[in-house]
């Protein structure tokens, strides 16, 4: 397993040819995206590597772009309302089509109230992560060695994760609704990035 660093943008050389999907997270400095920045774009094309593109104030980022922006590539996240979302703020551009482990998690393991990473991966891998250092200090220039493995261990994964819900969705017979649900994702991104991301909409009573 390799974790690699770079700044403001991916290596144009380090995307593989031909890809089909990949597994993306972020780390910002809260979850108010006109207060708190992005920092952290996590990749992993499945090959045991995990790709950490900081941030400081310039998004420009290309490369990055590119491949999030690619119509061809689906991304794979944990939350993807959250990702999606800040992705969308701070670079402009939509990281479609995607597929998000959560929603798929509530969808296919109806026996449990509990879906974060770290229960997916105990459960479904058999593998124990550490969130030791999910509130920690990621607009921090010089990001510690424990700070980078949790980061990365939040894409490790997720190809993996995706496979074995990806059966028990179609056990259950909710494949095509969990794809729905993630057609539907950049609907509810908008409508909260324009201020009705505490509004259920569809709520009778509001």
């Amino acid at each position: 397993m390799g974790i690699f660093l770079h700044k403001d943008d991916l290596p144009v050389s380090l995307i593989p040819d031909n890809v089909r999907s990949i597994a993306v997270d972020t780390e910002a400095m809260g979850l108010l995206h006109v207060r708190d920045r992005l920092c952290l774009v996590q990749l992993s094309f499945n090959d045991d590597n995990a790709h950490l593109i900081q941030f400081k104030n310039d998004y420009t980022a290309p490369n990055l772009r590119k491949i999030l922006g690619d119509k061809n590539i689906t991304k794979i996240f944990h939350f993807a309302r959250f990702d999606v979302s800040i992705i969308r703020y701070y670079l402009e551009t939509w990281a479609l089509p995607c597929y998000c482990t959560k929603i798929a998690s509530r969808l296919a393991r109806t026996y449990t109230d509990n879906h974060s990473l770290k229960e997916l991966c105990l459960e479904l891998l058999d593998t124990k992560l550490s969130k030791q250092q999910q509130s920690s200090d990621w607009g921090n220039e010089n990001l510690t060695d424990k700070q980078k493995s949790y980061a990365a261990s939040d894409v490790l994964y997720l190809h993996e994760i995706k496979e074995k819900l990806d059966l028990m969705l179609k056990r259950e017979n909710r494949k095509e609704l969990a794809h729905k649900c993630f057609e539907f994702l950049p609907t509810r991104v908008e409508l909260d990035l324009i201020g009705w991301e505490n509004a259920d909409i569809f709520n009778h009573q509001m």
